[in-house]
């Protein structure tokens, strides 16, 4: 399938297109990249004189002059006016199953319609997505996909949730937020992978359109937040409980590196912060490093380490404890908590079988936490 507005050298340079993009139901809503501005929603003037402006989406706070990006190469202040430039400019359009994100307790085996527009406010030394994450939406090649085409091109391919994924959904927050008001009246669920680094403000009116969020928690430790990621560790945890508090779905992301973050003693220590701010239903995926972007020298994960750090979690008392990049590992399934039994049997993104029935256990009939159906 052609998909418009592609060039064969420019279909080539952005390299994410998988083939479940090809699939994509696009007819004449997809066209060629045009000049697209929207003013960002939190900032303000900090020197009307020389028309410098400081963002207020993030913790990092950004004074920018004029003529200049922010740290996130997303936000660029225009003649004393902070821009966004990645709004309807998204760089990644695919459809995705839902246990890609990952989502194991939301809608199973269900499609998400996933997009990202370039940049990022983290410096991730091991980013898998770096080409699109640590560039400017000046840099990539785009699409000019408004809110509303999102939201029909999600109908059209038959998918019950969009995505805001791949970079850091933050940096494309006014983009990611209108298009979640039209999603949520079309009854269309709006989930997010982020790394949960926002200010409370924006976060807060986020979460009113927001189903479910799978925060990626990179380490239990600030030094290793600071010196692989360049960002801080404490505005994450406080993103985690307001996304709890407000209601929405949470799922955790850990990103196991060995020798960086794999310390058993850090694990447990994440994982009693999780039962004791969060609760013990909240899913935590242990996903396996391999080599990426700026640490192609570190090996990957040995698979004993991701099982050990699933048994910590399990021990301290979570109940939805997962493995991830282990394809076929038990640890992939979810279980029960009552009765121990595989209620969604997974390989990879595949769901091979599903026992759960008006969101109970098939076999015992206790409730299970997640959103099950919409």
């Amino acid at each position: 399938m052609d998909v418009k507005g592609f060039s064969r050298r420019e279909f080539l340079k952005i390299g994410f297109l998988t083939p479940f993009a090809l699939q994509l139901k696009i007819g004449e809503a997809f066209s060629k990249q045009g000049d697209v501005y929207k003013e960002a929603l939190y900032y303000k003037v900090y020197d009307e004189k020389a028309r410098t402006v400081i963002c207020q989406l993030c913790p990092r706070g950004c004074i920018i002059p004029e003529g200049e990006l922010g740290f996130c190469r997303a936000r660029k202040n225009m003649k004393g006016r902070l821009y966004s430039l990645g709004y309807s400019q998204p760089c990644a359009v695919h459809v995705d199953p839902i246990e890609k994100k990952p989502f194991f307790n939301v809608l199973p085996k269900s499609s998400s319609f996933s997009i990202a527009s370039a940049g990022c406010n983290f410096r991730c030394r091991y980013c898998q997505n770096w080409q699109i994450s640590q560039v400017s939406p000046e840099d990539t090649v785009n699409e000019n996909l408004s809110p509303e085409m999102i939201v029909e091109l999600a109908l059209k391919n038959g998918c019950k949730s969009i995505a805001y994924t791949y970079t850091e959904p933050t940096n494309f927050f006014e983009y990611m937020i209108d298009t979640a008001k039209i999603a949520r009246k079309k009854g269309i669920l709006n989930i997010q992978h982020s790394n949960g680094y926002i200010n409370q403000e924006p976060l807060k009116e986020l979460c009113k359109y927001l189903d479910a969020a799978n925060i990626d928690l990179k380490g239990f430790n600030p030094l290793f937040y600071r010196k692989y990621c360049e960002g801080e560790l404490p505005p994450v945890l406080e993103t985690l409980k307001t996304l709890k508090h407000s209601g929405v779905w949470v799922e955790i992301t850990n990103l196991v590196i060995g020798g960086h973050n794999d310390d058993a003693q850090m694990i447990k220590d994440m994982c009693q912060w999780i039962k004791k701010e969060l609760g013990i239903d909240v899913p935590v995926h242990f996903s396996r490093f391999f080599p990426m972007y700026k640490m192609r020298n570190i090996p990957p994960t040995p698979v004993s380490v991701i099982e050990k750090a699933r048994e910590i979690a399990m021990n301290i008392g979570l109940n939805y404890v997962y493995t991830g990049n282990i394809p076929g590992n038990p640890g992939e399934n979810t279980y029960c908590p009552n009765c121990k039994k595989a209620v969604v049997k997974r390989v990879g993104y595949s769901i091979m079988d599903i026992h759960i029935k008006n969101g109970k256990c098939s076999f015992c009939g206790k409730n299970l936490k997640g959103i099950w159906n919409i």
